[in-house]
């Protein structure tokens, strides 16, 4: 079924462009990913068919790969799991099937982590225009779609509206503090490092991804650092296919460039002008996007798309 929202007996803990979270209790939440898509910081009218269920699943999907690397949020992406566990969602399994996560309760960094293993996006605007990124100085010489070794970390802060501001390393520091700051920078090019690997075998480049990090309490003293939200997403990365991977100019990608395109095309025929309201999405930019979730959907996890949210 299309999501456009969810309504379920549970305390509303916040809503998003894409997802709706929910508190279960003091240590637990449940975060739902709707249909919802947005493009240039507006959420469009129409759903794109089974665009929450990819984004939960594929979450749920890197969550298994990276056990024993990075400790996670996730306690149960199975909807009869979940159930089970917060009885008041019985009745509610139709709309929580495939897209409903339920989660360990964590204190989120103000801050996105984002790795780049390739020149692209605002990171290449950027550099184009002054050479740097997060106004510090990259090589000169660079083309757009370059592989960076190593990767880049460069961090920005969470924007509740418009875009994510790029920082630098330092100013991370004075936000988190340098302990916190350096822990999420490790376990940032760790995690994309494997996902890297991992996506690489399917024929897969993840040019660049940003992740999210809580903190809870830890067993002994002190408190550690969980890995949260989506990770590894066509939401939260850019996935290219290698075999037509060639630096120098923009590459295909698996994610909403469908949309982005239509709307970029109605922008320059000055039928909207970038802000709310936007146009109205024809059937096939709908098809189109959709696909294009699905296909990356199946050629990371090697599977179709489970409807229940089962393994």
């Amino acid at each position: 079924m299309l999501m456009e929202a969810s309504a379920l007996p549970l305390t509303s803990f916040r809503r998003g462009k894409v997802r709706d979270v929910y508190k279960v209790d003091d240590d637990r939440l449940l975060i739902v990913a709707t249909d919802r898509v947005s493009a240039f910081d507006v959420v469009m009218a129409e759903t794109i068919p089974h665009k929450g269920e990819v984004l939960t699943q594929i979450t749920a999907w890197w969550l298994r790969q990276l056990e024993g690397l990075i400790h996670h949020h996730m306690l149960s992406a199975d909807t009869a799991e979940i159930v089970r566990a917060v009885p008041a969602l019985r009745g509610h399994e139709r709309e929580l099937a495939g897209r409903a996560m339920l989660c360990r309760r964590s204190t989120v960094f103000p801050i996105e982590c984002v790795v780049r293993g390739y020149l692209s996006g605002s990171a290449w605007k950027e550099y184009r225009k002054s050479g740097t990124l997060a106004g510090e100085k990259l090589p000169s010489g660079l083309r757009e779609s370059d592989r960076l070794d190593p990767p880049l970390f460069s961090p920005a802060t969470k924007a509740e509206e418009g875009h994510d501001e790029n920082i630098t390393i330092s100013r991370m520091k004075e936000l988190i503090g340098e302990r916190w700051a350096r822990e999420l920078e490790r376990l940032s090019r760790e995690i994309y490092l494997a996902g890297r690997a991992i996506a690489a075998e399917r024929g897969i480049i993840i040019a660049d991804t940003k992740f999210e990090f809580g903190r809870v309490a830890s067993d002994g003293a002190g408190q550690k650092v969980i890995l949260v939200d989506e990770v590894l997403t066509p939401d939260s990365s850019r996935f290219w296919p290698a075999d037509q991977y060639e630096p120098g100019h923009a590459q295909p990608s698996f994610d909403k460039q469908p949309l982005r395109d239509y709307l970029e095309g109605e922008r320059r025929a000055g039928r909207w002008d970038g802000n709310y309201p936007p146009p109205s999405l024809p059937k096939e930019v709908i098809d189109a996007t959709s696909e294009r979730y699905l296909d990356i959907y199946r050629r990371i996890t090697g599977q179709a798309l489970h409807s229940d949210g089962s393994s």
